[in-house]
């Protein structure tokens, strides 16, 4: 049973602010000092310089002692809240004990291992543990070329994997990714429920419709050595873009008849951010692959590559050494991170949040004139904000607003153009969840009482 208590935070004194502007005036020190040297800030930084010092369960701090709620969770990585005692008690053993060891066996590794075939469904029993996210994608393009013998990859519309040459091949890219993808790696369009491109008569998206392409496209458009499809099952970076229930049950035999592999990249789904430790639960799809990463660790860069019994072969083909993968702190980490999910039920709350921000939300699409779309799947989330309904064309310019003023009101969230992404902490008490709501709410109403 999920206990509120650790994480309870005083909501007559939280959002708390120092400053009589928000961020104060240390925080835009910093930033100045900062962007001296570093480049290349994302949005958040950008529209809020914000800099921050402290981070305890849902809040945030920064460097003037204002006070936020969090429904960033760093880009969706501390899951379980910022300093969760557990995992920092273990990173700190492990720094105090043993930082590295390259790929030697060590106890709080074995541990790792053995709780990773327990814990995620199916039969995933091959693992390699990394430090990012785009590292685990790349290798898992090498396993999966290990496993069929084939050479190209197909992505989706919108999805991303990660920076490097091919991960982000199979990305969104632009001018400054490269002037083109690397041989055999595709993109295809995703049956998004807000934007499909082919519907039904009522005006769901047609599955089969997209599988028929997908058809097409392989046979016309490929040399025929697609070794897999990789996926994000819950588009992250294109602004939590959640699937029609019935793409993934019909896909994956759909690639099983071509012998072409699922590969689902879970680094930002998995572990509890979608209320199941892994996102294509849902669809009840065990896929072939799998990255996992972001919460994983609660924060702490570590990743893996897992992958089914009777692939696992395969994956002794190539090495598992790198630097810092799987190193000792990293394991205590992920081993603790996944200990709390099981011992504070923070998958059946997490569920429960998203049944929560449900009701909290179901009228504001219909209230607000510039809101086109609410979607949730456990403690992920995103607010679309159109110029005009039906058009459907985005609205970027108010996105940033709410985002601003939200921020500027106590609440931190990601920015993404028209999109504003949510992801709270899965332990966040359901009054602290309708708290920020409450200025979010707050911060859609005033931007569209501006003129425009």
């Amino acid at each position: 049973m999920y206990d509120p208590t650790p994480y309870q935070v005083d909501l007559t004194r939280f959002p708390e602010f120092r400053t009589a502007e928000v961020p104060g005036p240390r925080s835009r020190e910093l930033h100045r000092r900062m962007e001296r040297h570093l480049k290349g800030f994302s949005d958040h930084v950008r529209l809020f310089p914000a800099a921050f010092e402290k981070g305890y369960g849902c809040l945030l701090e920064d460097a003037d002692e204002n006070v936020y709620i969090d429904f960033s969770g760093g880009v969706h990585v501390t899951t379980l809240g910022h300093c969760h005692p557990k995992i920092s008690e273990a990173i700190a053993r492990y720094a105090s004990r043993l930082m590295n060891a390259h790929d030697f066996a060590s106890e709080i590794k074995v541990r790792l291992l053995e709780k990773l075939a327990q814990t995620l469904p199916g039969d995933f029993t091959g693992f390699q543990l990394y430090d990012a996210g785009t590292v685990a994608v790349e290798n898992g393009l090498r396993l999966a070329r290990a496993i069929t013998g084939r050479q190209e990859f197909v992505g989706g519309f919108t999805d991303f994997h990660g920076k490097t040459g091919h991960a982000a091949g199979i990305s969104r890219t632009n001018i400054y990714s490269g002037p083109s993808r690397a041989p055999g790696f595709y993109m295809l369009p995703r049956p998004d429920l807000y934007r499909p491109w082919w519907t039904r008569s009522d005006g769901t998206p047609d599955t089969e419709k997209y599988l028929e392409y997908y058809a097409a496209f392989l046979k016309e458009g490929t040399t025929g050595q697609v070794a897999a499809f990789v996926l994000e099952p819950i588009q992250g970076w294109a602004g939590s873009v959640i699937p029609a229930d019935d793409f993934f049950p019909k896909l994956k035999p759909f690639l099983e008849k071509r012998g072409i592999l699922l590969f689902a990249d879970e680094i930002l789904t998995g572990f509890g951010r979608t209320g199941s430790m892994l996102c294509m639960e849902h669809w009840d799809v065990l896929p072939d692959i799998v990255t996992l990463g972001k919460g994983f660790g609660n924060g702490f860069p570590v990743t893996a590559l897992a992958v089914r019994r009777e692939y696992e072969d395969f994956m002794g083909r190539f090495s598992a050494g790198n630097t810092y993968g799987g190193n000792p702190m990293a394991c205590a980490a992920a081993l603790a991170s996944m200990e709390v999910i099981e011992e504070e039920s923070l998958l059946e709350h997490a569920r429960d949040i998203e049944a929560v921000f449900r009701k909290r939300t179901a009228a504001w699409t219909g209230r607000y004139r510039t809101l086109g779309d609410v979607r949730v799947k456990g403690c992920l989330a995103g607010l679309e904000f159109v110029k005009d309904k039906t058009t459907k064309e985005p609205f970027p310019e108010v996105g940033e607003r709410v985002y601003m003023k939200a921020a500027r009101n106590g609440v931190v969230c990601i920015p993404a153009g028209s999109i504003l992404r949510i992801s709270p902490a899965i332990v966040i008490p359901e009054d602290v969840l309708i708290k920020g709501l409450d200025i979010i709410e707050e911060a859609i109403a005033e931007t569209e009482a501006e003129p425009d």
